[in-house]
């Protein structure tokens, strides 16, 4: 967190912007059409409004009855966390080792309670036709652009220049009071076991600063890698 606190301050001079929000818990999910609507700021100002940080305030409430719930039964929930990661220059990332898609996922992965991972359209990819997932190119304001975003801002292991989101699945917490199933190695028998003490319901609000540094770290690391490669390329040209 802290490594990531510097990064993120770093980047900001960069005019790099990172935000992780809360887009699911349990059953309930945010609106896509809430969260399409509302600007970067917006998601950011949001997510301080709520105890799980969901930029759609309506489905925060749900959210909320939702761990009340689990709370009330001794249970947990889980959820999912959307990251986004505005201001990158197209060019970070490698095409085959050190992909800039593969080190995200490396360090989000490395987040405890984290059990998967997507960048842009994701695992909706395996039902979409090359063509309706293709990010078609075109000339905006003088430069080239895609229409749409499906690669979530990271083409072949490098960045685009569009805004890079990622989605991670996070668990429910395990430690719950309800009775659960085991094994006493002392007897080599079945038993059951009855966790006491105090867990979260969940664990997916917790995530947000916690994504946001990881990603701040892979982003910084990857912009100084880059700039490191120019300058080597510039002094050589002298």
């Amino acid at each position: 967190m802290a490594a990531g606190a510097v990064a993120k301050k770093i980047l900001s001079g960069f005019g790099i912007d990172i935000v992780c929000h809360t887009t699911q818990i349990g059953g309930v999910k945010a609106s896509p059409g809430v969260l399409n609507d509302l600007p970067f700021e917006g998601i950011s100002e949001n997510i301080e409004k709520n105890s799980v940080r969901c930029a759609d305030l309506a489905a925060a409430v749900l959210m909320e009855a939702e761990v009340l719930a689990a709370r009330e039964k001794g249970d947990s929930v889980g959820g999912i966390v959307e990251g986004l990661i505005r201001g990158v220059p197209a060019g970070l990332g490698e095409p085959v080792f050190d992909k800039l898609d593969a080190d995200l996922a490396k360090a989000i992965m490395s987040i405890g309670a984290v059990k998967g991972f997507e960048i842009g359209g994701g695992f909706e990819a395996a039902e979409k036709s090359g063509s309706e997932f293709n990010d078609a190119f075109e000339i905006k304001d003088g430069k080239v652009m895609t229409k749409t975003n499906h690669a979530g801002g990271i083409l072949g292991g490098i960045s685009t220049g569009n805004m890079i989101r990622f989605r991670a699945a996070i668990k429910p917490t395990p430690s719950v009071s309800v009775t659960q199933e085991t094994v006493d190695l002392a007897n080599g028998k079945t038993a059951k076991i009855n966790i006491s003490g105090r867990h979260d319901p969940v664990i997916a609000p917790r995530f947000v600063p916690v994504g946001e540094a990881m990603a701040a770290i892979v982003i910084l690391d990857h912009l100084m890698r880059n700039e490191a490669l120019r300058s080597l390329s510039h002094s050589m040209r002298m």
